[in-house]
């Protein structure tokens, strides 16, 4: 089985929340694919923040915007997730629709500079603070060397979480032993998402 179902999944469980006009985030651009994804999802009067520390990514992440016609929405931060709290607008934070993580290494890039536990878990506690009730923060892992860790802390905050605050999935393979890709949903507890009425269906 390849990894376009876990793929998929995350896309699914991220797009059902997000409407046009809303606003989300790239924790993790990486090649930019979930960042034109995101981008398509809230439409043109929406908006999307990346974030990644290698140019690059950010070069890549561009490049994927100007092709996909959608560059226009997207605001890219050349800084670490941690630091999402902080660069968002005020006046979004409580309304943002979705968060999405990709964990691990850019691929096609230097393995040896990955995401870490420590930075991880503070973006997702800022992540869980930005998003609006009923909005999710969605993590993928396709795993790396040292990945383990990192997906422990992981696994450990979403334990962690009040369930009157937040409801958490895991979603995984269960029979591959080598970095088996996994994913976390974790939904904001809440009033439901809006509808999609601002402008139609996404483009």
């Amino acid at each position: 089985m390849d990894l376009d179902p876990i793929l998929d999944a995350a896309h699914s469980f991220a797009g059902a929340v997000l409407f046009p006009g809303d606003v989300a985030v790239d924790a993790t651009t990486g090649n930019g694919h979930d960042t034109v994804f995101l981008a398509k999802q809230v439409g043109e009067s929406g908006r999307v923040y990346g974030f990644d520390v290698q140019p690059e990514a950010l070069r890549a992440t561009t490049q994927r915007l100007d092709a996909a016609g959608v560059a226009a929405r997207v605001t890219l931060r050349s800084t670490g997730h941690e630091h999402l709290r902080r660069c968002l607008p005020k006046a979004d934070h409580g309304d943002v629709g979705a968060v999405v993580f990709n964990c691990g290494y850019l691929p096609g890039g230097d393995q040896e500079i990955v995401t870490r536990p420590e930075t991880t878990v503070a973006a997702l506690r800022a992540s869980l603070d930005v998003v609006r009730p009923g909005g999710r923060v969605v993590v993928l892992y396709l795993g790396h060397d040292g990945g383990e860790e990192e997906a422990r802390a992981v696994r450990e905050w979403a334990r962690g979480l009040d369930q009157e605050r937040a409801q958490a999935l895991s979603y995984r393979f269960v029979n591959q032993i080598h970095h088996p890709p996994r994913l976390l949903v974790v939904e904001k507890c809440g009033i439901e998402n809006r509808p999609p009425t601002r402008d139609g269906p996404p483009t």
